[in-house]
């Protein structure tokens, strides 16, 4: 496992590697059965994003890299190559933690030159994977970030971020706090297929129930739609349903992209399952990651009228926040959907 070579500070699209990174050592538990944890100790947290990435913000915290929801379609896949990993099993069930991340976190955000701004987490990897329930990271890096005055958003499919709860309340008095969930999938049968290790549709739509009557405006990601199976009328008519009446205030949908190893990842889940799409799926896909202009446009068509139905298209604003958090709390960047 090639734990040199790789750069703390690199762009997020090449998830941030080890080479100023301490390896301490490998575990695994009988609560994680078939994960195996590698600890290490970072020399930085914050991750600068380059000035072309075209986002509102420049800076982005990965705690882990892997992710043990597994989902088939994950753009991140790739970037565990760089740790002579494969894309495929090794990303769900090789999660490198960083230990020490609140602790370096801290003492970056306290440097004379860093300008408070915004920092956002969930951009690669889910902060609020199952790990998060062993290693506690983000209560530290809340912590950090709310004493240091540095405004923050996240974005999870993670149920686990109920946790924090009353410390994200605490935050969103001293700071710009942006809450989104993602939930991609309504279908149970499909969901526990393609994202077996995430939480349920309803316990997400519940998480969005918990964090609309904090006060927090939520937005939701239906994303990624994912060309034959989710786009149709009724599935995403239902789901957006359902986000509206879980309190969410904006949901955003686009249309899946296969990048590197993810595409043959998924291919080949595809392949089992519905082979019958194939031919299609290479029609689709056929000028490489993304789906054709045509194919986007028509999900566009189809997807903003069912928002506007639902009253999911509107700007996210603070209108349900308490007095005391009055402009305080605020939606996540909507360009995080990028990245999912």
């Amino acid at each position: 496992m090639r734990w040199q070579g790789q750069t703390l500070d690199a762009d997020d699209g090449a998830l941030p590697g080890l080479e100023r990174a301490g390896f301490v050592r490998s575990v695994q538990t009988p609560e994680f059965e078939g994960v195996t944890f590698h600890e290490v100790l970072c020399k930085s947290a914050l991750n600068k994003l380059p000035e072309s990435s075209g986002l509102s913000f420049k800076w982005t915290i990965n705690p882990m890299r892997g992710c043990s929801h597994a989902c088939r379609y994950c753009f991140a896949r790739t970037t565990h190559e760089y740790l002579d990993l494969d894309a495929g099993r090794d990303f769900d069930s090789q999660i490198v933690v960083k230990t020490n991340v609140a602790a370096v976190l801290r003492r970056e955000l306290h440097r004379r030159s860093w300008r408070r701004e915004t920092v956002a987490l969930g951009t690669n990897t889910d902060p609020y994977q199952r790990a998060e329930g062993r290693y506690r990271l983000m209560p530290g890096i809340i912590g950090a970030l709310t004493d240091s005055g540095t405004p923050f958003s996240i974005l999870t499919k993670g149920t686990l971020l109920r946790r924090d709860l009353p410390l994200l309340t605490q935050a969103a008095r001293v700071v710009r706090v942006g809450l989104a969930v993602s939930i991609a999938i309504g279908e149970q049968d499909l969901h526990r297929s393609l994202e077996p290790g995430t939480p349920s549709p309803r316990a997400r739509l519940d998480l969005v129930r918990a964090l609309a009557d904090a006060g927090f405006s939520v937005s939701v990601l239906v994303a990624p739609v994912i060309p034959y199976l989710t786009d149709g009328t009724s599935h995403l008519d239902e789901l957006f349903a359902a986000i509206a009446d879980a309190g969410a205030t904006s949901a955003v949908a686009f249309p899946m992209h296969l990048r590197g190893s993810t595409r043959g990842w998924f291919l080949e889940w595809l392949a089992t399952h519905h082979p019958a799409l194939l031919r299609r799926y290479r029609q689709l896909y056929g000028r490489g990651a993304y789906v054709t202009p045509e194919y986007s446009a028509w999900l566009r068509g189809r997807v903003e009228p069912l928002l506007a139905r639902h009253g999911l298209n509107r700007d996210t604003v603070a209108e349900s926040a308490p007095p005391e958090h009055e402009d305080r709390l605020s939606e996540p960047d909507p360009q995080l959907a990028l990245f999912a």
